[in-house]
């Protein structure tokens, strides 16, 4: 006898296969710390002008219908390995609220007190889609967007390629015109190209890049883990134009990028604070290889974290330092 909701389901499924590494630390920590809400992302946009609301909804709609990762949900249970699981048609969760009645300190009140509930609800990664949205209506010609979602999904690159294409179809659906874009490379695509590479040489890479280091590098002083000190505070510092140039300069003249001098700026004051003169710490990259043909282009999850292994010498000239950590840098990203 045929179970017909299994049957249902089966139908209704596009493909499964594993996770990248990546989207199985994100997996693992979503699960291991729920409450935590880590890689829960909230994008907001406002919008000044007539907005047909009906149209860009079903803008919104078109990319799920185009793009495999935004129809994907992620099953662990009873597997020795977490899969992903690409549904052939999933509904965008869509809601339109109206706050025009209310005052701006109201209306502030209120978009505080959704993103707080908003942001406990999370997402459950096990049904698709992993996104919703929400539009608010503000004042007769003022909205704002709040584009819910889990990171697993995608990354801040695959962001203004969402959104160009959101925008391309609502305009051809306000002329009432059909739309063709370029079928995308599915996210799988990438999945394969990294189930084809040489694992065992990247672990050789990293073994000897990492040989010998067998203690975190600190992020607070000696006197402050003596004190058993736990606060912390933000501060954001924007350099001047002037200074930004003077930089950018700086990094042209000597054949080096400015992501070389910034981690060189903050090994050296991560040694400053520490005492340490072996300083690792976390160094994300794209993880779009130019190797996978029109990766550029397509839309899920890239991103690695590369441990940047920083050496801090006692007597050394600048620039060669420098040069050294940006081709330690340039041959890390191959791995």
């Amino acid at each position: 006898m045929v179970n017909s909701n299994n049957s249902n389901k089966s139908k209704d499924i596009e493909a499964i296969y594993p996770l990248s590494p990546t989207q199985e630390g994100m997996l693992f920590h979503t699960l291991y710390n729920p409450e935590s809400n880590t890689y829960f992302d909230q994008f907001q946009l406002t919008f000044q002008g007539e907005l047909d609301i009906a149209a860009f909804e079903k803008s919104w709609q078109q990319i799920l219908d185009r793009h495999t990762i935004l129809r994907t949900q992620f099953i662990w249970k009873n597997r020795k390995k977490p899969l992903q699981i690409v549904r052939k048609k999933v509904k965008l969760p869509w809601v339109n609220i109206d706050w025009r009645s209310l005052s701006q300190s109201d209306q502030q009140t209120h978009l505080n007190r959704f993103l707080e509930e908003d942001r406990q609800r999370g997402v459950e990664t096990d049904k698709a889609p992993l996104m919703r949205c929400t539009l608010i209506q503000l004042e007769n010609q003022t909205y704002q967007l709040i584009w819910s979602f889990h990171h697993i999904l995608c990354d801040g690159w695959s962001w203004p390629i969402l959104f160009q294409e959101i925008f391309t179809f609502y305009d051809a659906i306000k002329q009432g015109k059909q739309c063709y874009l370029p079928t995308p490379r599915p996210y799988q695509d990438y999945i394969n190209w990294l189930q084809q590479q040489d694992i065992s040489a990247s672990e050789t890479f990293w073994r000897k890049t990492l040989l010998g280091f067998s203690i975190p590098t600190p992020l607070i002083g000696e006197k402050a883990r003596e004190k058993n000190h736990k606060t912390y505070n933000i501060r954001q510092i924007n350099l001047s134009a002037k200074t930004t140039a003077n930089l950018k300069s700086f990094v042209a003249q000597n054949h080096l990028t400015l992501s070389t001098l910034v981690q060189a700026a903050w090994a050296l004051l991560l040694s400053r604070y520490s005492g340490e003169e072996d300083i690792v710490f976390g160094s994300v990259v794209s993880g779009r290889h130019p190797s996978l043909s029109g990766v550029e282009s397509m839309v899920g999850l890239f991103i690695n974290t590369l441990p940047a292994r920083v050496l801090i010498p006692e007597t050394t000239e600048l620039l060669p330092w420098l040069h050294q950590l940006q081709e330690q840098h340039i041959e890390r990203e191959q791995y």
